[in-house]
């Protein structure tokens, strides 16, 4: 047994009495305790609710095109089987908690099957959803505020975004998104992941923090760059994302990762950038990236499993 299977043993996760997953017989995860990234990777564990498989954006990068092999139309499951198993964890899962409902789908996927779903967090006031999506589709949040809400928008470089993301909203129209739902109460918050070392790096993602940044204050932020799972490798349709893995890349507990330096340099810049514009250092996360790393940055997210100083997207 090497060190890291030994620590995974010594430190797995007890969350009180509290099971780690909650479903039906048909559908036996609907809400599930993600806990499966390494010690030497910092991701504090949290629950996802998994409502929805699939999605329309299809990605080139995303790890979903080597969860679904490929195969990415998105479908949901039906709100009889998910309101019931939601009221059941709202009830045994004491510690108040965010509910990602954009693990394994865009939480905007189908937005009148996520109105139902938000309409249950509404009835009660420990727990959290977490909406988290490339869209820009925000009408149904703002006709009606609520209050068990935080909205999460994952944006690119527009040069990026329109290379590997070409289905989604521009990434100027989501960041017009956030800024809307920003003004009106609910805690926004953003992640800029991946970051590619495209030609220019700099200017291209400078301009991006200096347009989002015009227009609202997130939250938090949570920064990341490219992870090549393997099954992501191996079912993507367009790898031309993964010419940024070369001789100096990385094999990690999470897949494969861009050269260490490079990506040391990345983190450097957009902390200074973010910085330099009025951005609070400690509310900037990195996601599923080494601990190495983050020492190497001079930066505490805590020991494994609860990393507790790391705030990043997915938590309290």
């Amino acid at each position: 047994m090497n060190n890291e299977e030994i620590l995974s043993k010594f430190f797995r996760p007890i969350i009180e009495s509290t099971p780690s997953r909650f479903g039906t017989t048909k559908y036996p995860e609907i809400v599930r305790y993600f806990n499966k990234t390494p010690p030497t990777i910092v991701c504090p564990h949290f629950w996802e609710l998994n409502w929805g498989y699939g999605c329309w954006f299809n990605c080139s990068y995303c790890y979903l095109q080597g969860t679904f092999r490929g195969k990415t139309e998105p479908r949901h499951l039906p709100l009889k089987h998910i309101i019931p198993v939601l009221n059941e964890a709202f009830s045994k899962i004491e510690k108040p908690s965010v509910f990602n409902s954009g693990e394994l789908t865009d939480s905007f996927a189908y937005p009148s099957i996520m109105e139902k779903i938000i309409d249950e967090f509404e009835k009660q006031n420990k727990h959290k959803l977490l909406l988290l999506t490339k869209s820009s589709n925000v009408g149904f949040l703002i006709q009606k505020p609520k209050k068990q809400i935080i909205v999460s928008f994952s944006i690119n470089a527009p040069i990026a975004s329109k290379r590997w993301e070409r289905k989604t909203a521009p990434p100027e129209m989501r960041i017009q998104s956030a800024k809307k739902v920003s003004e009106i109460g609910y805690e926004t918050r953003i992640r800029i992941d991946p970051i590619f070392p495209i030609p220019n790096w700099r200017k291209k993602y400078g301009n991006l923090i200096e347009y989002l940044l015009s227009k609202l204050t997130p939250e938090r932020i949570t920064l990341g760059t490219p992870r090549g799972l393997a099954k992501t490798l191996m079912f993507s349709k367009d790898l031309s994302w993964a010419k940024f893995f070369d001789e100096y890349s990385e094999k990690s507990g999470w897949g494969k990762k861009i050269n260490p330096s490079l990506r040391k340099e990345i983190y450097l810049f957009f902390f200074d950038k973010l910085s330099e514009l009025g951005f609070n250092k400690s509310k900037i996360a990195l996601c599923k990236e080494n601990f190495d790393l983050w020492k190497d940055l001079e930066l505490d997210p805590g020991k494994y499993p609860d990393w507790k100083n790391c705030k990043c997207n997915c938590v309290v």
